[in-house]
Protein backbone atom coordinates (compact mmCIF):
# COMPACT_ATOMS: atom_id res chain seq x y z
CA UNK A 1 0.00 0.00 0.00
CA UNK A 2 2.82 2.36 0.68
CA UNK A 3 4.71 1.65 -2.55
CA UNK A 4 1.04 2.46 -4.04
CA UNK A 5 0.94 6.02 -2.19
CA UNK A 6 4.20 6.54 -3.46
CA UNK A 7 3.35 5.57 -6.82
CA UNK A 8 0.51 7.44 -6.62
CA UNK A 9 2.48 10.92 -5.68
CA UNK A 10 4.72 10.74 -8.35
CA UNK A 11 2.26 10.36 -10.84
CA UNK A 12 0.33 13.27 -9.95
CA UNK A 13 3.69 15.55 -9.36
CA UNK A 14 4.93 14.41 -13.13
CA UNK A 15 0.70 15.62 -14.35
CA UNK A 16 1.47 18.91 -12.46
CA UNK A 17 4.74 19.31 -13.62
CA UNK A 18 4.26 18.48 -17.22
CA UNK A 19 0.75 21.18 -17.24
CA UNK A 20 3.13 24.20 -16.04
CA UNK A 21 5.46 23.50 -19.40
CA UNK A 22 2.63 23.02 -21.54
CA UNK A 23 1.41 26.63 -19.43
CA UNK A 24 4.64 28.50 -20.53
CA UNK A 25 4.83 27.25 -23.85
CA UNK A 26 1.47 28.01 -24.47
CA UNK A 27 0.57 31.12 -22.84
CA UNK A 28 -2.90 31.57 -24.52
CA UNK A 29 -4.46 28.24 -22.79
CA UNK A 30 -3.42 29.83 -18.93
CA UNK A 31 -7.07 31.06 -19.21
CA UNK A 32 -9.23 29.09 -17.10
CA UNK A 33 -10.71 30.39 -13.96
CA UNK A 34 -9.47 33.82 -14.61
CA UNK A 35 -5.70 32.95 -14.24
CA UNK A 36 -2.97 35.66 -15.29
CA UNK A 37 -2.06 34.85 -19.32
CA UNK A 38 1.32 35.39 -19.70
CA UNK A 39 0.81 36.73 -23.91
CA UNK A 40 5.07 36.78 -23.44
CA UNK A 41 6.66 33.54 -22.94
CA UNK A 42 10.22 35.38 -22.73
CA UNK A 43 11.06 33.41 -25.60
CA UNK A 44 9.55 33.94 -28.62
CA UNK A 45 6.45 35.43 -30.47
CA UNK A 46 4.23 32.64 -30.42
CA UNK A 47 0.84 33.88 -29.96
CA UNK A 48 1.59 37.17 -31.93
CA UNK A 49 2.36 38.20 -35.76
CA UNK A 50 4.26 40.61 -37.23
CA UNK A 51 2.99 43.43 -39.54
CA UNK A 52 5.14 45.93 -41.29
CA UNK A 53 4.26 48.59 -43.60
CA UNK A 54 5.80 47.53 -46.70
CA UNK A 55 6.01 43.82 -46.49
CA UNK A 56 2.85 43.02 -45.19
CA UNK A 57 2.47 39.64 -42.64
CA UNK A 58 4.81 37.71 -41.40
CA UNK A 59 7.63 38.84 -43.05
CA UNK A 60 10.43 40.89 -41.47
CA UNK A 61 13.60 39.90 -42.83
CA UNK A 62 15.67 42.87 -40.76
CA UNK A 63 14.25 41.72 -37.40
CA UNK A 64 12.68 44.84 -36.30
CA UNK A 65 10.79 41.86 -33.92
CA UNK A 66 12.98 39.88 -32.28
CA UNK A 67 13.76 38.10 -28.80
CA UNK A 68 16.83 38.20 -26.66
CA UNK A 69 17.47 37.97 -23.24
CA UNK A 70 13.89 37.19 -21.90
CA UNK A 71 12.96 40.66 -23.68
CA UNK A 72 11.17 41.58 -26.57
CA UNK A 73 13.04 44.02 -28.81
CA UNK A 74 11.33 46.47 -31.45
CA UNK A 75 14.20 47.98 -33.23
CA UNK A 76 11.81 50.50 -35.04
CA UNK A 77 13.39 50.76 -38.48
CA UNK A 78 10.22 49.95 -39.91
CA UNK A 79 6.64 50.80 -39.25
CA UNK A 80 4.58 48.04 -38.07
CA UNK A 81 3.42 45.92 -35.37
CA UNK A 82 2.85 42.92 -33.75
CA UNK A 83 -0.49 41.70 -33.13
CA UNK A 84 -2.14 39.00 -31.33
CA UNK A 85 -3.51 36.18 -33.09
CA UNK A 86 -6.29 36.03 -30.81
CA UNK A 87 -8.81 38.93 -29.44
CA UNK A 88 -9.67 39.65 -26.10
CA UNK A 89 -12.30 41.48 -24.24
CA UNK A 90 -12.83 42.42 -20.44
CA UNK A 91 -9.44 42.18 -18.85
CA UNK A 92 -6.14 44.17 -17.59
CA UNK A 93 -3.14 44.56 -19.29
CA UNK A 94 0.33 44.76 -18.29
CA UNK A 95 3.09 45.75 -20.73
CA UNK A 96 6.54 46.47 -18.82
CA UNK A 97 8.93 48.48 -21.14
CA UNK A 98 11.56 50.74 -21.51
CA UNK A 99 13.06 52.66 -24.31
CA UNK A 100 16.20 52.00 -26.72
CA UNK A 101 18.55 54.68 -27.51
CA UNK A 102 18.01 54.54 -31.43
CA UNK A 103 15.69 56.32 -32.92
CA UNK A 104 15.45 55.60 -37.24
CA UNK A 105 14.06 58.17 -39.65
CA UNK A 106 11.17 59.83 -39.88
CA UNK A 107 11.56 60.25 -36.73
CA UNK A 108 15.53 60.47 -35.80
CA UNK A 109 14.92 63.70 -33.90
CA UNK A 110 11.51 63.12 -32.81
CA UNK A 111 10.02 61.77 -29.23
CA UNK A 112 10.26 58.35 -28.89
CA UNK A 113 7.27 56.71 -29.91
CA UNK A 114 5.37 53.17 -30.03
CA UNK A 115 1.55 52.21 -28.95
CA UNK A 116 -0.18 50.07 -27.04
CA UNK A 117 -2.88 49.15 -29.32
CA UNK A 118 -6.47 47.01 -27.78
CA UNK A 119 -9.84 46.09 -29.19
CA UNK A 120 -7.93 46.11 -33.09
CA UNK A 121 -10.48 45.07 -35.59
CA UNK A 122 -10.77 44.34 -38.95
CA UNK A 123 -7.82 44.26 -41.46
CA UNK A 124 -4.26 44.58 -40.96
CA UNK A 125 -3.14 47.78 -42.63
CA UNK A 126 -6.56 49.75 -42.65
CA UNK A 127 -5.16 52.34 -40.97
CA UNK A 128 -2.56 54.58 -42.79
CA UNK A 129 -1.37 50.86 -44.24
CA UNK A 130 0.05 50.14 -41.11
CA UNK A 131 -2.40 49.41 -38.03
CA UNK A 132 -5.91 47.61 -37.81
CA UNK A 133 -8.35 50.36 -36.58
CA UNK A 134 -8.23 50.09 -32.96
CA UNK A 135 -8.43 52.30 -29.47
CA UNK A 136 -4.51 53.04 -28.33
CA UNK A 137 -3.06 53.55 -24.88
CA UNK A 138 -0.33 55.87 -26.52
CA UNK A 139 3.20 55.22 -25.55
CA UNK A 140 5.21 58.53 -26.56
CA UNK A 141 7.80 60.40 -24.33
CA UNK A 142 5.62 63.19 -22.56
CA UNK A 143 2.61 61.77 -23.71
CA UNK A 144 2.33 58.05 -22.86
CA UNK A 145 -1.38 57.62 -21.65
CA UNK A 146 -2.94 59.54 -24.16
CA UNK A 147 -5.92 57.24 -25.70
CA UNK A 148 -6.31 57.84 -29.38
CA UNK A 149 -8.95 56.42 -31.57
CA UNK A 150 -7.19 55.26 -34.66
CA UNK A 151 -10.31 54.33 -36.30
CA UNK A 152 -11.90 55.10 -39.84
CA UNK A 153 -13.94 58.38 -38.69
CA UNK A 154 -17.19 57.24 -37.92
CA UNK A 155 -19.00 55.85 -34.81
CA UNK A 156 -17.62 52.61 -34.97
CA UNK A 157 -14.49 53.77 -32.97
CA UNK A 158 -15.70 56.45 -30.55
CA UNK A 159 -14.39 56.80 -26.62
CA UNK A 160 -16.33 59.57 -24.56
CA UNK A 161 -14.30 60.95 -21.31
CA UNK A 162 -14.70 63.62 -18.64
CA UNK A 163 -12.32 66.71 -19.94
CA UNK A 164 -10.91 69.99 -18.68
CA UNK A 165 -12.58 73.31 -20.36
CA UNK A 166 -9.28 74.05 -22.35
CA UNK A 167 -7.51 72.28 -24.80
CA UNK A 168 -4.00 71.45 -25.93
CA UNK A 169 -3.68 72.53 -29.11
CA UNK A 170 -6.57 70.55 -30.93
CA UNK A 171 -6.81 67.79 -28.18
CA UNK A 172 -9.32 67.43 -24.80
CA UNK A 173 -7.33 66.82 -21.67
CA UNK A 174 -8.34 63.83 -18.94
CA UNK A 175 -10.05 65.59 -16.05
CA UNK A 176 -11.66 63.14 -13.64
CA UNK A 177 -14.57 65.97 -12.96
CA UNK A 178 -14.90 67.30 -16.04
CA UNK A 179 -17.49 68.14 -18.26
CA UNK A 180 -17.95 64.64 -21.00
CA UNK A 181 -16.95 65.01 -24.61
CA UNK A 182 -16.88 61.79 -27.12
CA UNK A 183 -14.43 61.80 -30.30
CA UNK A 184 -14.07 59.52 -33.24
CA UNK A 185 -11.11 60.94 -34.44
CA UNK A 186 -7.90 62.26 -32.42
CA UNK A 187 -6.84 62.31 -28.67
CA UNK A 188 -7.67 62.49 -24.96
CA UNK A 189 -4.70 63.59 -23.89
CA UNK A 190 -3.34 62.18 -20.36
CA UNK A 191 -4.33 64.22 -17.23
CA UNK A 192 -1.05 65.72 -16.86
CA UNK A 193 0.50 66.46 -20.33
CA UNK A 194 2.75 69.22 -20.56
CA UNK A 195 1.46 72.24 -22.51
CA UNK A 196 4.80 73.19 -23.37
CA UNK A 197 5.20 69.56 -25.00
CA UNK A 198 6.99 69.42 -28.12
CA UNK A 199 7.79 66.14 -30.61
CA UNK A 200 11.76 66.29 -29.67
CA UNK A 201 14.05 63.74 -29.01
CA UNK A 202 13.91 62.92 -25.17
CA UNK A 203 11.54 65.56 -24.31
CA UNK A 204 9.85 65.28 -20.28
CA UNK A 205 7.27 67.14 -19.19
CA UNK A 206 7.43 68.63 -15.34
CA UNK A 207 4.73 66.00 -14.13
CA UNK A 208 5.62 63.18 -16.03
CA UNK A 209 4.82 59.86 -14.40
CA UNK A 210 7.05 57.79 -17.01
CA UNK A 211 10.94 57.31 -16.13
CA UNK A 212 13.67 58.38 -17.56
CA UNK A 213 15.48 56.71 -20.63
CA UNK A 214 16.78 53.29 -19.46
CA UNK A 215 14.23 52.76 -17.21
CA UNK A 216 11.39 50.51 -16.80
CA UNK A 217 7.93 51.46 -17.19
CA UNK A 218 4.69 49.83 -15.80
CA UNK A 219 1.72 50.73 -18.66
CA UNK A 220 -1.48 49.24 -17.13
CA UNK A 221 -4.53 49.38 -19.27
CA UNK A 222 -7.96 48.04 -17.75
CA UNK A 223 -10.39 47.22 -20.26
CA UNK A 224 -13.98 46.47 -17.89
CA UNK A 225 -16.58 46.21 -20.48
CA UNK A 226 -16.89 49.56 -22.17
CA UNK A 227 -14.68 51.40 -20.05
CA UNK A 228 -10.77 51.79 -20.52
CA UNK A 229 -8.61 52.84 -17.57
CA UNK A 230 -5.09 53.48 -17.52
CA UNK A 231 -2.42 53.73 -15.27
CA UNK A 232 1.14 54.60 -15.43
CA UNK A 233 3.84 53.41 -12.82
CA UNK A 234 1.10 52.99 -10.68
CA UNK A 235 -0.50 56.45 -11.08
CA UNK A 236 -3.82 56.78 -12.72
CA UNK A 237 -3.46 58.78 -16.08
CA UNK A 238 -6.61 58.03 -18.29
CA UNK A 239 -9.96 56.75 -18.45
CA UNK A 240 -12.41 56.70 -21.08
CA UNK A 241 -16.22 55.41 -21.16
CA UNK A 242 -18.85 54.34 -24.07
CA UNK A 243 -15.70 52.86 -25.63
CA UNK A 244 -15.92 51.30 -29.02
CA UNK A 245 -15.61 48.30 -29.74
CA UNK A 246 -15.19 47.15 -26.76
CA UNK A 247 -13.46 43.99 -27.94
CA UNK A 248 -10.40 42.95 -30.10
CA UNK A 249 -6.91 42.16 -30.95
CA UNK A 250 -3.86 44.05 -29.44
CA UNK A 251 -1.11 45.27 -31.00
CA UNK A 252 2.22 47.18 -29.97
CA UNK A 253 3.60 49.27 -32.71
CA UNK A 254 6.69 49.86 -34.34
CA UNK A 255 7.13 53.24 -35.15
CA UNK A 256 10.82 54.66 -35.43
CA UNK A 257 11.84 54.33 -31.82
CA UNK A 258 13.78 51.42 -30.19
CA UNK A 259 11.49 49.77 -27.59
CA UNK A 260 12.38 46.37 -25.18
CA UNK A 261 9.20 44.73 -23.31
CA UNK A 262 10.06 42.06 -20.73
CA UNK A 263 6.17 41.77 -20.04
CA UNK A 264 3.09 41.61 -21.71
CA UNK A 265 0.41 40.05 -18.71
CA UNK A 266 -3.31 40.04 -19.36
CA UNK A 267 -5.60 39.32 -16.39
CA UNK A 268 -9.03 38.07 -17.54
CA UNK A 269 -11.74 40.27 -15.69
CA UNK A 270 -14.75 38.33 -14.14
CA UNK A 271 -17.94 39.33 -16.30
CA UNK A 272 -20.24 39.22 -13.17
CA UNK A 273 -18.58 41.61 -10.90
CA UNK A 274 -20.48 44.45 -9.55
Amino acid sequence: MKNLFSFTLCILFAVAVSDKSYASENPEKQNSNNKTIQLFNGKNLDGWYTFLKERGKNNDPKNVFSVKDRMIHISGEEWGCITTNKEYDNYRVLVEFKWGKTNHPPRAEKARDSGLLIHSVGEDGASGGIWMYSIECQMIEGGTGDIIVVGDGTDNFNVTSTVADEKQGNSFIFQPDGKKESISSGRINWMQRDPKWKDTLGFRGENDAEKPLGEWNQLECIADGNQITIFLNGKLVNRATDVKPAKGKIQIQSESAELFIRKIELEPLSKNRN
